[in-house]
């Protein structure tokens, strides 16, 4: 029998933890002045080097609007840039200007404090095991 009670809620679940983790980074990441958010925007577009908007966007999961309202801020200052791509294509490309990649540097210290701390609560060998069944999960039952 199926009830309705957080026990058996998988979304409730995985939000619950989501927001646990998340506010675990904050509180580290909010050292450097920026969000658990703008965070993973900047790694992102480091490794994915000239990415669209879309494309962010789809690395991300994450819907357009809400990306937008994340960007704002970072490229207010100065830490995204926008590039029109150089052969002949109009298209908008994302990339982190030299103040950019000194501010995810310097996050990036508070990111692997908050990372050691989880690590320490949950076990290092249980997070590795959770973020891969986490990847999985994104590539296998979210497809479209």
């Amino acid at each position: 029998m199926h009830t309705n009670s957080p026990e058996n809620d998988d979304c409730f679940a995985i939000r619950q933890a989501a927001r646990h983790i998340s506010q675990l980074y904050e509180r580290y990441l909010s050292q450097a002045d920026v969000t658990s958010s703008q965070f993973n925007i900047l790694a992102t577009i480091k490794r994915g080097s000239k990415l669209t908007m879309i494309e962010l966007a789809q690395a991300m999961v994450i819907d357009r609007t809400t990306l937008v309202r994340a960007l704002r801020p970072l490229q207010r200052n100065g830490l995204v840039a926008n590039e029109a791509n150089g052969n002949g294509v109009r298209r908008l490309e994302l990339t982190l200007t030299a103040s950019g990649h000194a501010k995810l540097e310097e996050a990036m210290v508070y990111w692997r404090l908050a990372r050691d701390e989880f690590q320490r609560q949950f076990g290092q060998q249980q997070a590795a095991a959770l973020r891969d069944e986490l990847f999985r999960l994104t590539r296998e039952v979210s497809k479209d």
